[in-house]
């Protein structure tokens, strides 16, 4: 048999390998990204400048960027420095965690240096740098919130950033191109300009929001319920989930009127309440409504509300008034001290609710506004998230402000294209001026994030939460309006926010006060012969990039759209609207569309095949085909020796499968992978769902074409190798602090490097076609048909799970003999391990459930847990007890029954009832028993008695098992198993 073809092209010489084909910190790397996201107050400016739904941590970004561009024998301190660590964070994040459980804060210089995005290369780095890579150029071909093109201009490469998206292009120019073109002088015009905006504002805006005439409060914001007339009695009611107002207490309770008879005047006025038990319930509830009148009380079916949304019916009642109220202080020496405003809340008064006069203003304006196009006239499209807008009766965009948020935002966009149309006139508009402008549309857009009808009150933290807090556009059935007028606060918080940003943009990149010669070095660095970075931003799809000539770019760093996670477009049609009365105006090229380009997205969208058989898998084939596109295009613009590095996270098998097909069918190979941890994590189960943490790197190289007289590669040969490149690397992973769902993740990518070395691959035998559930694309998409020789990367993936699921279940055992589990226990042993939660994806546990050879729907469903929706959550002892689902106490079901019935026992009456049960089942003599008590002891929650971490719902009451077997352990089977480990580390922790 012939050789599989090369991995690269055979002339390649073995010096060009990159350092990140060899290695990548991956445990420092992952607790700095953490790091970098860890503090709300203090994230890099990228994240805050404007609203994208997806972003990779800045240090990510650089590490990707030039470990893409050096040699493997490259210095690796001299990279660490150069990313910005500056010390092991691994050791200073441990040295914290063990600190703050003892009661003790180490402060803010607990690990020794500042951030690493923080960090500002200095002439010594670029000097390495020059020495060692020279000049090259990095291309992002899908460069979203622009991460990517931020770092790599910071690190003075020449760079080329692209996206079919115009609000990401927006915020690339915002976020890489202005602050490096114009230096200090675009922050200083924006301010000048944002002044001028904010005083005209201001002006026309008087008497929107009506004064209560004391000087000593201001209004902080304004909660509205939607309102619909309940069917039966023909009360309004005014719909929240709850009435919470703040910590301790603070809420609203209804006042239900009905004295003026069953069909006129039923209508609630509110009183703010101190204690939870004086809150009113809430008065909607799955979808459903609950009429509050005591003489009716009944269920107001969804559909009802839904009718009446869609019929216009639906309204929307004030129901508190939070403000602040000026506290003055003195000081000891008699003198005023500094004044505190405090937040407090009350009743709405008849004076607050100006719906009337708004209304006949709005309508005064409006034949104006849609003559000059200043407020939306674009209907929401259906989509996979704007569907549930125009279930509730919200067809156009400007549906989603009330009247005085629509008053307010068109007057702005009035106020931005009146200033805009002076300075052309009078030639002001420079490129510096145009910038400005651009700024100032994002400060608008900051506003229409922070005050529309999506917007929510949060109760903890008595603060307004912005639209898009999740990536979707989820009804809200009480909204909260900001006070925009306010000074300080409002349109005064957004400009001095955008003016934040663009100074930390500045710092950054270490701008100068000149706008000539703005360099990303260090602010003490005096070198001025160094050129500025090129920097190409545009606007078109990802793979038709024919401003870039073919073999130019020597790294391609990407960090393309998850599959189905996020619908840019559909999202981004709500600022695209405003941003075309806006920006439009100044950069005509960007918005010339009616709405963003959908056609062209690379996402799985179902909606794109709606009213066709099997739609969701349509989908992900569109997803795989137009990301082969885009990596075509990428290898097209590749030098021979160059690199694609790109960055992606998802849980689900089917989009890693289809990524790799575009990989595959675009011609690279895969010769590299590192799991990273980008997102805050913790290692007990404090969270109650389950969650992917880690960013898989994937580090790609342009394939040799394959001979036509290279023979067959089979699957069942190249399967042992994943298994092996699988098993070779879970140990390093685990060790770099990857666990749970993530090491599964992590592991995906050594098993498709060793899959697409071997590409393209058949089967040897037939697989047979399973007869119920479909488990492929191929048996969900009409028109294909099945091949029961065809190899997918899904087969590599499968296993990469079964490897995985075997490490673990050694680990977790401690390598007794005899301690193989069977299926349900492992099921229920690894689904802790793996989710760190009791609830996760259903279609996670199908595949965790094939991995360990157990039936989902017979063995474990309504056994041991149950299915809610497209999730599924597992229960503790008492719950199965309860639901009559525990199996014989001899374990002949599975172990996990024998070990529940104990739990149970031992938490309802003692441990010695317990320990008889077993004894009486001899299930004690049993080695499997002790194995799987082992396996759960290692992956339930530690019980607050142990740890002081307090537990909550289905957490506390698995922490209770926890607790109860730990306590069986300790007084019967401590010399047949090892204590738990996870518990050893707790005891370690706190000395």
């Amino acid at each position: 048999m012939a050789l599989p073809f090369a991995v690269t092209d055979p002339n390649q010489s073995e010096n060009d390998r990159r350092l990140i084909e060899r290695w990548l910190p991956i445990a420092a790397l992952s607790e700095e990204c953490v790091r970098e996201r860890r503090s709300m107050t203090a994230l890099p400016p990228t994240y805050y400048l404007h609203v994208w739904w997806a972003r990779r941590p800045l240090v990510a970004s650089r590490a990707a960027v030039l470990a893409s561009l050096l040699p493997e024998d490259a210095d690796r301190e001299r990279f660490m420095h150069a990313i910005g660590i500056h010390g092991d964070p691994v050791a200073a994040k441990r040295r914290i965690e063990v600190a703050t459980r003892r009661g003790e804060r180490l402060g803010a210089a607990a690990y020794g240096y500042v951030r690493a995005f923080k960090y500002l290369l200095r002439n010594e780095d670029f000097d390495w740098l020059t020495a060692t890579v020279g000049s090259a150029s990095v291309l992002d071909p899908t460069a979203g919130g622009g991460s990517v093109p931020f770092e790599s201009a910071r690190l003075g490469f020449e760079t080329a950033a692209n996206d079919l998206n115009p609000v990401a292009v927006l915020i690339e120019h915002a976020t890489v191109e202005w602050p490096a073109r114009f230096g200090r002088e675009v922050k200083e015009d924006f301010e000048s300009l944002g002044l001028k905006f904010a005083m005209q504002v201001r002006s026309r805006l008087r008497g929107v929001f009506p004064s209560d005439g004391n000087v000593d409060t201001v209004p902080d914001g304004y909660l509205w319920a939607r309102t619909i007339t309940c069917p039966y009695c023909a009360g309004l009611v005014p719909l929240s989930p709850n009435w919470r107002l703040a910590p301790g207490g603070i809420g609203v309770r209804l006042v239900p009127h009905t004295s003026s008879g069953p069909a006129e005047g039923r209508i609630c006025s509110f009183e703010i309440v101190r204690t939870a038990g004086e809150q009113s319930a809430g008065t909607v509830a799955r979808g459903d409504g609950i009429c509050p009148y005591g003489d009716c009380g009944r269920v107001v079916d969804g559909d009802e509300i839904k009718r009446q949304a869609c019929e216009g019916l639906m309204g929307e009642q004030l129901f508190a008034v939070v403000y602040k109220r000026r506290v003055k202080t003195t000081l000891k020496s008699g003198k005023r001290g500094r004044d505190r405003w405090v937040r407090e809340y009350r009743a709405p008064r008849p004076e607050d609710d100006n719906r009337a006069k708004i209304q006949a203003w709005l309508e005064e304006k409006l034949p104006e506004w849609e003559v000059f196009d200043i407020v939306p006239s674009e209907d929401i499209p259906e989509g996979y998230n704007t569907s549930q807008l125009r279930r509730f009766g919200m067809t156009y965009w400007r549906d989603l402000f009330s009247p005085r948020q629509l008053l307010c935002h068109g007057t702005s966009v009035e106020v931005y294209r009146e200033m805009r149309e002076a300075d052309r006139s009078a030639g002001h508009l420079s490129e510096i001026r145009k910038a400005a402008y651009g700024y100032l549309s994002i400060t608008i857009n900051k506003l229409l994030d922070w005050n529309s009808r999506g917007c929510t009150w949060h109760p903890n933290r008595e603060v307004i939460g912005h639209t898009f807090q999740r990536h979707d556009f989820g009804f809200k059935w009480s909204f909260a309006e900001m006070a925009p007028l306010v000074t300080g606060a409002g349109f005064d918080w957004a400009l001095t926010n955008t003016s934040k940003c663009i100074k930390e943009l500045l710092d950054l990149i270490g701008a100068e006060a000149s706008a000539s010669g703005s360099l990303p070095l260090h602010a003490s660095s005096q070198s001025t012969d160094r050129t500025p970075p090129t920097i190409t931003i545009t606007c078109k799809p990802g793979d038709h990039l024919d401003h870039i000539p073919d073999s130019s770019v020597d790294a391609v760093v990407m960090d393309p759209p998850y599959y189905d996670n996020v619908m840019y477009a559909e999202l981004s049609d709500f600022f695209y609207v405003w941003l075309k009365r806006t920006s439009g105006h100044v950069f005509p090229q960007l918005f010339r569309r009616r709405l963003t380009d959908k056609d062209s997205e690379a996402v799985a969208n179902p909606m794109r095949f709606r009213g066709q058989s099997g739609s969701k898998a349509l989908a992900g084939l569109y997803y795989q085909d137009r990301m082969a596109a885009i990596f075509a295009e990428c290898r097209r613009t590749l030098k021979p020796d160059g690199i694609l590095t790109l960055m992606f996270t998802h849980k689900a098998t089917g989009a890693w499968d289809a990524l790799t097909k575009g990989l595959i069918e675009a011609g690279f190979v895969i010769t590299a992978s590192w799991p990273i941890n980008t997102e805050s994590s913790e290692r007990l189960h404090t969270k109650d769902k389950a969650a992917a943490n880690s960013t898989v790197f994937l580090v790609c190289r342009p394939r040799a074409e394959r001979s036509t007289t290279d023979a067959i590669v089979y699957w069942e040969h190249v399967e042992p190798k994943v298994a092996s490149a699988v098993r070779n690397r879970v140990a390093e992973f685990q060790a770099a602090g990857i666990r749970g769902v993530d090491l599964y993740l992590a592991c995906f990518g050594p098993a498709l490097e060793e899959f697409s070395r071997h590409w393209p691959l058949e089967r040897g035998q037939p697989r047979r076609q399973p007869e119920s559930r479909p488990k492929s694309r191929q048996q969900t998409v009409p028109e294909q048909e099945w091949d029961p020789y065809a190899v997918t990367p899904e087969d590599a993936l499968d296993v990469a799970s079964r490897e995985v699921k075997r490490w673990r279940l050694e680990q977790l055992t401690h390598l007794k003999a005899h301690a193989v589990l069977d299926a349900p226990t492992a099921f229920f042993v690894l689904a802790w391990d793996t989710f760190n939660a009791p609830a996760f994806s259903y279609d996670e546990a199908l595949r965790l459930a094939r991995a360990v050879g157990t039936d989902l729907d017979k063995q474990v469903v309504k056994r041991l847990a149950e299915k809610n929706g497209s999730n599924l959550r597992l229960w503790d002892s008492v719950r199965r007890s309860a639901k009559g689902s525990l199996g014989p106490i001899d374990g002949s079901r599975g172990m996990i029954d024998a070990i529940h019935h104990a739990a149970r026992l031992a938490r309802n009456k003692s441990l010695d009832a317990a320990r008889e049960l077993l004894a009486k089942a001899r299930v004690d003599k049993d080695p499997r028993f002790f194995a799987a008590l082992e396996a759960v002891l290692e992956v339930l929650p530690v019980s607050t008695k142990h740890t002081g971490v307090q537990l909550e719902g289905d957490l506390a009451a698995s922490g209770s098992d926890f607790e109860a077997l730990y306590d069986l352990y300790r007084l019967a089977y401590s010399d047949k198993i090892d204590e738990p480990e996870q518990l050893k580390i707790w005891r370690d922790d706190l000395g």
